[in-house]
C-alpha cells in the first residue's frame, strides 16, 4: 500500500517561505515520479511541479518558475517543495502525488497515489 503523507504547510506574508515536504511509503518508491499540485474550492487542481524518479529532470508550472523548487533526498523516499517569494495567489491545498514511471508529468490523470494535502496560506 502506497502511502503520501504531507506536512509543512502554514500561514505566511507576502513574500515569505515555506518548504513542503512529502514522505511516501510503499515498494520501490525510489522509481516512482513524483509531483505537486495545489487547489482551492471550486476549482481545479493544478500542476505546480513534478520531479523524474532520480530528480534528474524537473518541471515547474510557468506560475512559479524562479520562485520554487522542487527536490527529493537521496533515497528518492521523500520529496521536497522549496517556495520563497510568495504571493496571495499561491494560497491553496497543496497535494503530493506519485506515479509509475520514471519522468515528470504535469496532468492529474498521470498520477497514481495522491496525499491528504497540507494548506498554504499567504497573507498580503
Amino acid at each position: 500500500q502506497v502511502q503520501l503523507v504531507e506536512s509543512g504547510g502554514g500561514l505566511v506574508q507576502a513574500g515569505g517561505s515555506l518548504k513542503l515536504s512529502c514522505a511516501a511509503s510503499g515498494p520501490t518508491f525510489s522509481s516512482y515520479a513524483m509531483g505537486w499540485f495545489r487547489q482551492n474550492p471550486g476549482k481545479e487542481r493544478e500542476f505546480v511541479a513534478a520531479i523524474s524518479w532520480d530528480g534528474g529532470s524537473t518541471d515547474y508550472a510557468d506560475s512559479v518558475k524562479g520562485r520554487f523548487i522542487i527536490s527529493r533526498d537521496g533515497a528518492g523516499n521523500t520529496i521536497f517543495l522549496q517556495m520563497n517569494s510568495l504571493k496571495p495567489e499561491d494560497t491553496a491545498v497543496y497535494f503530493c502525488a506519485a506515479r509509475f514511471g520514471v519522468a515528470p508529468a504535469m496532468a492529474v490523470l498521470d498520477y497514481d497515489y495522491w496525499g491528504q494535502g497540507t494548506q498554504v496560506t499567504v497573507s498580503s
